[in-house]
């Protein structure tokens, strides 16, 4: 595949009320059982703010150029590092690198209700949350598609801030390769991505590629996350 940037909009993203609540770190079931106004709030708040989410994925897909001592060297010079990039890409001919967004129309209509409606503005963040995960599982379920259709395989999706890959280098290490900018997301000194509800993955694609584990299984809140995969 070309080693150039892509910029995708129209994605259906697949989630749910049920989601929303999870983000809220509250249990669906026990909710719906002991606090239906909670999930009254909820619905509101994903009713309003699917108007307000604009999904993009920004997407580069580059060769590996060698996978060595702990780093994974891409074809047009940049890097990859740490023992769980070399365990999950070390065999991969490409790496595709992702950066996912809903915009910052949500997050500011959570910032407006805020100071009157605090509740609802919580909620109003839910669904953001739950956006973003849902494009970030969209556009990874593509790349995946995508090399089944070619005969090839794919890594577990990695993203920085997971076990053995910090947000620095790891975001920094993403941002070498693919612009933030081209999809109107700005990166601070201390690698906070605005719009909030933004996230970075990238991905290992090749002919034979073990799948290790879940992605959970690489994630400090494994333990208590409402989103676990299982």
């Amino acid at each position: 595949m070309a080693s150039s940037s892509t910029i995708r909009r129209d994605w259906a993203l697949d989630f749910d009320v049920d989601d929303v609540v999870r983000s809220q770190s509250a249990d669906p079931e026990s909710v719906r059982a002991h606090r239906p106004k909670f999930i009254e709030l909820s619905e509101r708040a994903l009713a309003d703010g699917l108007n307000l989410i604009e999904p993009v994925v920004l997407m580069r897909q580059l060769p590996v150029a060698t996978s060595r001592h702990n780093r994974v060297m891409l074809a047009n010079g940049s890097h990859l590092t740490g023992p769980l990039i070399t365990e999950h890409l070390g065999g991969a001919h490409e790496v595709v690198v992702m950066l996912c967004t809903i915009g910052d129309k949500l997050g500011r209509k959570a910032v407006a209700e805020s100071d009157t409606n605090l509740s609802y503005a919580f909620a109003l963040d839910a669904v953001g949350s739950a956006a973003v995960h849902a494009l970030s599982a969209a556009a990874c379920n593509q790349v995946e598609q995508d090399a089944t259709s070619a005969g090839l395989q794919t890594s577990l999706p990695l993203s920085p801030g997971m076990e053995d890959w910090g947000v620095d280098p790891g975001q920094r290490e993403v941002f070498s390769i693919i612009d933030p900018e081209e999809i109107g997301v700005v990166v601070s000194p201390t690698l906070e991505m605005r719009p909030l509800k933004s996230v970075t993955a990238i991905i290992g694609v090749g002919a034979d590629i073990a799948t290790k584990g879940a992605i959970c299984d690489y994630c400090g809140l494994r333990d208590t996350c409402r989103q676990k995969i299982v």
